[in-house]
């Protein structure tokens, strides 16, 4: 039983590596066509478009079940409880990046993430790739500096962030700055509004340097 929780929780530690380093080579370093990186691209130009669940189920599917049935034939139960542990922590992964879209902090853990993905977003995007978690951002260096306030622009900030004036929410404004102008606020979890497109100047790059805007999201099937 031991041996297989042990396996259980390297398979949580193996979907925070492969978050890394998907995030990090195969979307944003590395020069390929694969359809994570137009997905992915698409939502940094749009940061409430997601990709289909449908897409990500498949891609899942596709990847653990061989993992579990190499681990059963290797090692037995062991193997398949590593490839358990790998895609209910790329579950957690997948709730933890939406909310912190979508919706509000409500204690440390989500406050920590939020930021530092938000950082990502708008302060340098091949900074804080991992997202349920900083560790393999600290480990390989790439975590920015968190005691800034991370400066938000208009037309691509979570509307949670915003008062009903359209400013910084007072209980954020430690972590987070406005840039461009006020936001108009309609509900807390409604889509993002289509404000002008010159009411925040050039958005960030994958290199976080000013740079157009990304294009349009593809159109979920």
């Amino acid at each position: 039983m031991l041996s297989i929780a042990i396996a259980f929780l390297l398979g949580g530690i193996g979907w925070t590596f492969t978050e890394y380093t998907l995030h990090r080579w195969g979307a944003h370093e590395g020069a390929n066509k694969l359809e994570f990186r137009v997905e992915h691209l698409a939502h940094h130009a749009r940061t409430s478009y997601f990709a289909p669940t449908s897409k990500k189920v498949w891609a899942a599917t596709r990847a653990v079940v061989p993992m579990a049935a190499i681990g059963w034939f290797a090692v037995g139960w062991p193997g398949v409880s590593f490839a358990l542990g790998y895609v209910l922590v790329y579950g957690f992964y997948e709730l933890v990046h939406r909310r912190i879209h979508t919706h509000p902090p409500r204690g440390p853990y989500s406050r920590l993430v939020r930021k530092h993905h938000l950082a990502h977003h708008f302060v340098n995007a091949r900074s804080n790739h991992g997202v349920t978690s900083p560790v393999w951002d600290i480990v390989f260096r790439t975590r920015l500096d968190s005691s800034a306030p991370v400066r938000v622009p208009t037309k691509l900030a979570p509307l949670w962030l915003f008062d009903a004036d359209g400013d910084v929410r007072s209980a954020f404004s430690c972590d987070y700055e406005r840039r461009g102008r006020r936001a108009r606020v309609s509900s807390p979890h409604a889509p993002d509004p289509a404000p002008p497109a010159d009411v925040d100047g050039p958005s960030a790059s994958l290199d976080g340097s000013p740079s157009a805007d990304l294009g349009p999201a593809p159109t979920p099937a």
